[in-house]
């Protein structure tokens, strides 16, 4: 039998009982930032719902810390609250109407990790910068490649994105020079969330991945290409990277998810032993949509991605590193083999070779001041519907 719940869920709503995403939320007036649950276009207070100070905090770290059989618990119990007639009386007075609240960063970030996993974008990539060579570099179908980003610089969807300063050399200049980034881009991505950590000196299987990652959310990994192709060799991304991470204000709990698991692609060679999947699907069917100042650019496929999210973190921590509640990793740029499917400008321009062309004439090869970027993403959910993560919007301003 099909959940329905009795608050209303309109038609296309991302948020049905079936996925229940969480966030922190300000209510109207002196409210104190609190975690809720998004329910068709109103938020659930749990503090108030479950009687629970756990969620009378202005981050979700304290929940994800207590674990995957509590996770469960708690999401039981909102939808027993959020289905059941009867317990209407007691469990309206928590609900606010979406439009009436601020959403806030939902967790507070420990580590940052970004990776490179679509072979749609890395070959991409390399055929732009590399025409005469191999588009993947020798490691790259070896093992999931990553670098640790900024923590600090991770910001909730709707904070402007000042456009960054830094070194800038292009190719036909004798010497760098100082300024505003010309080619500002955007990185269409995917982020897990660490709910429960590991010891340092011990690693986190693919089989364990749903033991630690509590839930799934979007990214747009903004950059810098002109800095980051001055600075990056030999150590790799650091300024043109670390300026701002944006991401959307509703975690997607893994449960959520169960429906949208799919095998990912094929890997030729056969990975390493801690890196293969054996029947540990971690794939997952999302279909995002970016935007560009309300225009429809790209639909990147989730789907297509080379390495999943489990693998991620198996290779994260396969040398030891320990994990803590609240650290962060990002898929890296979603595209796939389609020019339609390209998760960045970069690619989408071919460089800036081929610039986009908008509604009313206009054209872009990279942001401008006072562009909007807004990713999007379904999935398919429990009961045949369709999930949604909300939104992730950032709006370029001035350096």
């Amino acid at each position: 039998m099909t959940l329905q719940s009795w608050v209303p869920v309109p038609e296309g709503s991302h948020f049905p009982v079936q996925n229940l995403p969480y966030g922190v939320f300000e209510p109207s007036g002196d409210g104190a930032a609190r975690v809720g649950v998004a329910i068709g276009e109103h938020v659930l207070d749990l503090a108030a719902a479950l009687g629970d100070e756990v969620f009378a905090r202005p981050s979700l770290n304290a929940f994800m810390a207590q674990g995957r059989e509590r996770w469960h618990e708690v999401r039981a119990r909102v939808v027993e609250l959020l289905t059941v007639e009867a317990n209407r009386p007691e469990v309206e007075p928590a609900l606010h109407r979406a439009e009436d609240v601020r959403l806030l960063l939902p967790f507070e970030v420990a580590d940052y990790v970004d990776f490179y996993s679509s072979e749609h974008h890395a070959a991409n990539i390399g055929r732009m910068f590399r025409p005469d060579s191999d588009p993947l570099t020798p490691n790259w179908k070896h093992l999931p490649i990553g670098y640790h980003g900024r923590a600090g610089t991770v910001v909730v969807s709707g904070t402007p994105v000042v456009r960054p300063s830094g070194q800038r050399k292009p190719p036909q200049a004798d010497a760098p020079s100082f300024g505003p980034s010309q080619r500002l881009d955007i990185e269409a991505e995917v982020g897990f969330v660490v709910g429960t950590g590991s010891e340092l000196g011990t690693s986190v299987g693919v089989a364990d991945f749903a033991e630690h990652v509590f839930g799934v959310c979007l990214v747009n990994d903004w950059s810098a290409r002109d800095i980051q192709a001055w600075e990056y060799v030999p150590l790799g991304p650091f300024l043109g990277k670390s300026f701002a991470t944006s991401v959307s204000p509703w975690i997607v709990p893994l449960e959520a998810l169960e429906d949208a698991r799919v095998a990912p692609p094929a890997r030729a060679p056969e990975p390493l032993p801690y890196l293969r999947d054996g029947d540990q699907d971690w794939g997952l069917d999302l279909a995002m949509e970016v935007r560009l100042n309300g225009h429809l650019v790209s639909r990147p496929p989730f789907a297509s991605m080379y390495w999943t999210a489990a693998q991620q973190l198996a290779h994260m921590t396969v040398n030891g590193a320990s994990l803590r509640t609240g650290d962060f990793y990002a898929s890296g740029t979603v595209s796939g083999p389609e020019p339609g499917q390209r998760g960045s400008l970069i690619e989408l321009s071919w460089g800036g070779r081929e610039p986009i062309e908008l509604p009313g004439g206009g054209t872009r090869s990279f942001l401008e001041d006072g562009d909007e970027i807004s990713i999007s993403a379904t999935a398919p959910g429990a009961d045949g519907t369709t999930i949604g993560f909300g939104e992730v919007v950032g709006r370029i301003t001035p350096a």
